[in-house]
């Protein structure tokens, strides 16, 4: 069954959040049941700039 548009906003919404919050794109495919790809994809169309490769999370860092 595919998704309403609706169902799209909240899933971008939620990848959105949590990836700017610092989960990695494998937390977020396991969290949705989606592929790492499709989370990319979702990133991308909530207009979020992606973290360089093994970069740590938001929570990791040294505070400011």
């Amino acid at each position: 069954m595919r998704q309403t548009a609706e169902q799209r906003a909240e899933l971008l919404a939620f990848v959105a959040r949590e990836y700017e919050a610092g989960r990695s794109l494998r937390e977020l495919a396991e969290l949705t049941d989606r592929t790492q790809s499709a989370v990319r994809r979702a990133l991308d169309q909530a207009g979020v700039t992606r973290r360089p490769r093994g970069a740590q999370r938001a929570y990791e860092r040294p505070p400011a």
